[in-house]
This record gives structure tokens, sequence and C-alpha cells, in this order.
């Protein structure tokens, strides 16, 4: 149990997508049991935020890891969680504001925001797996937030023009939702999981005065790979291998 909250402190503290790759490549054997499934998971995620008009999907890529504990009692039910490390929220294509300076308000009007709220989300899901390896979950997920900022985009003579603002301090620190999805483990290598999995905020974006009816809605499809399982495995081969040898006595060898 120490190794695991050691390993979850030092990603927390690592905010390079290769740094996490390293430590889960060094310390992946050791966490892989029996009952216990570590490994990556990534891919393509696609958010918006409801209530903001004629906002589109905010497409992005989610990087983490993951843990299935399983049940001693039945195998067939775990608590999957981990941390998404990289996991941008957000939504495109959102009506131009005012930034309260004339120059940048003539300068993007016609033009468009995109909005981009980056968390760290912790999803503490039931995940039930049947005898076909399909398997479903459900549960809480909880964001903290890394860094959010808005960015204004217009075209003007065939050049994009760029501005990008801080709102970071607009935001809701803790985001907290609920999070469903389905997939399938493959029989391929150690076992190769596909996700299919929706998040529903239930915590409002904007702070004080900020709209009250926004919320973070997210679509994620990942792939997780288990890291070091095969090795963990045949450690535990080799131990059982070991305690079951036999060594006879040296007056019975004669």
């Amino acid at each position: 149990m120490k190794k695991i909250l050691l390993i979850v402190f030092a990603f927390f503290c690592i905010s390079t997508a290769q740094s996490q790759v390293l430590i889960s490549l060094i310390f992946g054997d050791k966490l892989n049991s029996e009952f216990l499934e570590f490994g990556l998971e990534g891919g393509a995620n696609f958010s918006t935020i409801s209530n903001m008009g004629s906002s589109a999907l905010n497409p992005g890529f989610n990087l983490g890891f993951y843990f299935d504990f399983r049940s001693r009692k039945n195998p067939a039910w775990m608590i999957n969680t981990g941390v998404i490390v990289k996991s941008p929220m957000g939504a495109k294509e959102i009506p131009v504001y005012s930034l309260n300076d004339e120059n940048l308000d003539n300068t993007f009007a016609g033009g468009h925001v995109n909005r981009e709220i980056r968390y760290f989300n912790v999803p503490i899901l039931i995940k039930y797996q049947f005898k076909n390896n399909i398997y479903l979950k459900t549960g809480p997920q909880f964001g903290l937030l890394a860094k959010a900022f808005d960015e204004f985009k217009n075209e003007i003579n065939k050049d994009d023009v760029v501005y990008k603002k801080n709102i970071r301090d607009q935001i809701h620190v803790i985001d907290a939702g609920l999070a469903f999805g389905a997939g399938y483990h493959m029989n391929v290598g150690n076992g190769l999981n596909i996700t299919v999995q929706y998040y529903y905020g239930l915590v409002t974006v904007m702070k004080g005065d900020g709209p009250n009816n926004q919320y973070n809605r997210s679509l994620y499809v990942t792939a997780g790979i288990p890291i070091g399982k095969g090795k963990a495995a045949q450690k535990r081969a080799e131990k059982e291998a070991e305690l079951n040898k036999v060594v006879l006595p040296e007056d019975e060898k004669n």
C-alpha cells in the first residue's frame, strides 16, 4: 500500500507525460498483482460546456494512469481509479466578448473564442466485467484545476490573429460530477482495455457572478495498457515454483 501511495504522490508532482511514462515503466511490475492491475491509459476526448449558446466541441488528448482493484470474493467486481494527468476540457467557437480594451475589441470583432480548462481528474468508479470481457463502470469523478484560458482568434488580411487571456481565477478550483462508461478487455498481450466513457459535470464551471448553469461535459475514447503485468505474473510463478520445490535431505540423496 505504501508503494501505491508513493507512486500516486509522484505522479501529482510530475507534470510531463514523459516522466509519467518513465515512472510507470519502472514501477509497473511492483504494482501489479493477482488482484490489482496498474497501467497507462490515454486517447481522445471531446468536451463542451453546457448552456454556452453556439459553442462547439473542443477535441483534445488525455493521458493518465489507472488502477483496477479486484474483489477477492468475486474478481468480476472492481474499483477503477487513477489520475487523468492530462485532460483538457472546455468549448470552441464561443461568441466574442469585450476585453475592456477598444483596440482588442476591434481586432477580434467577428472572430471567436476557444475556452480551454485543464484539470487533474480522479475517477472513483465501480466496474463490473462480464464473462465475455465486456465491462461497465460508473461512479463519481473529481477534478483539480490546473490552468484555464480563453483564446481569442480572428482572421485579418488572411493572417490568423490570436490573443490568450488567463481566466483561471474565474473558474472553480474543484470540479465534480458523474462518469459512466463501457469497454472491452482484449485478450491481446497482457490485456488491452478499450473504453468509451462520458463525464457529466455537476459543479458550475464559473465562480461568483459568472453563469450558474454551465457545466463540463466530456466524452472519452481511451485505450488502457497494463504496465509490468507480464513480468509481475512471471515473478509470482517463479516464487510459487520455489515454494513448491521439494529439497531432499543429504542422506536420502545417497
